[in-house]
């Protein structure tokens, strides 16, 4: 599934080839991508056509596209979702599920006709309108900001995951505590802080802490630098390109090879039906408690 970096590539393309043009037509070719919209796919064309798009803003894994209506557009591209840029007169792609037709923008030749088309395989991803939320669609008000977001409150989180007995990786991946972050990502943070994912959030000091969260936002600047992160087709920007950076992961998906750093090879195990994956001497699990085998999992509320 897109993570952080992934859907802030996909908000950039947006934001240069979308925003400030109308929605001329909406066509909604499956209804399934649209379930969100209670009222319907029709209703959902209705409220979107003709409506100016203002800007492009992301929460977390979340899209939204302010309307001059004061509504918005609300996106997850789920696990294949893919908002792509395409001429008019581009072949319609074989999962494509809505397609938004884009005005001209404002100049002397008025640009070439463009189209926003969502296109998910799958279909776990969907968009909804969302009423007066163009500023924060209440939908996805509870998500924290995330570690890129100028107001992100790095003492605030550290306070509150010293509270928690979780372990550290479920904490990064609460989107109520902080948004964006998901297993690639979380694995590559915690290898390159020398942390085991199984530690409890009330063993860790502030400064560790700070320093996890240091490495979370390093992560994920390469990672934007790059273009995010592609194993497969599935993610791609709005031009149709992947991103390049699992040829830089440290730990995700790299079982059996040996770490970067000193050689041991990397270990998976199991964790929250996927997997983790992290070096067994720079990221030693915790001491053993009593009645608990080495660093088995903490338990605690999430």
């Amino acid at each position: 599934m897109p993570e952080l970096p992934e859907v802030e590539v996909v908000r950039r393309g947006l934001d240069a080839h979308v925003v400030g043009r109308a929605l001329d037509s909406v066509e909604v070719l499956h209804p399934r991508p649209v379930r969100r919209h209670l009222a319907g796919a029709e209703d959902f064309a209705a409220l979107v056509s003709g409506r100016r798009v203002l800007a492009a803003r992301r929460r977390g894994k979340y899209l939204w596209l302010p309307l001059d209506s004061g509504d918005a557009v609300l996106a997850h591209l789920g696990m294949s979702g893919q908002l792509l840029v395409q001429p008019a007169t581009a072949p319609p792609e074989r999962h494509l599920r809505v397609r938004f037709g884009l005005g001209r923008p404002p100049g002397p030749d008025g640009g070439q006709r463009l189209e926003l088309r969502f296109v998910d395989q799958r279909m776990f991803g969907g968009l909804s309108v969302s009423p007066g939320g163009a500023d924060l669609p209440p939908e996805i008000a509870h998500i924290a900001r995330d570690p890129l977001d100028p107001l992100f409150d790095d003492t605030r989180f550290v306070a509150a995951a010293r509270q928690r007995a979780s372990e550290v990786k479920r904490i990064l991946l609460d989107q109520r505590l902080v948004s964006g972050i998901g297993n690639i990502y979380a694995d590559e943070a915690l290898w390159r802080a020398r942390m085991h994912g199984s530690r409890p959030g009330t063993a860790l000091r502030p400064a560790q802490l700070h320093r996890l969260l240091a490495e979370v936002r390093a992560v994920m600047a390469a990672a934007l630098e790059q273009g995010g992160t592609s194993f497969d087709s599935l993610y791609v920007n709005v031009n149709g390109q992947s991103g390049y950076f699992d040829r830089s992961l440290h730990a995700y998906g790299r079982e059996g090879d040996p770490c970067p750093r000193c050689g041991t090879p990397i270990r998976r195990i199991p964790f929250m039906n996927r997997s983790s994956y992290f070096c067994p001497r720079c990221q030693p699990p915790p001491r053993a408690r009593r009645g608990l085998p080495r660093g088995a999992r903490t338990g605690g509320r999430d």
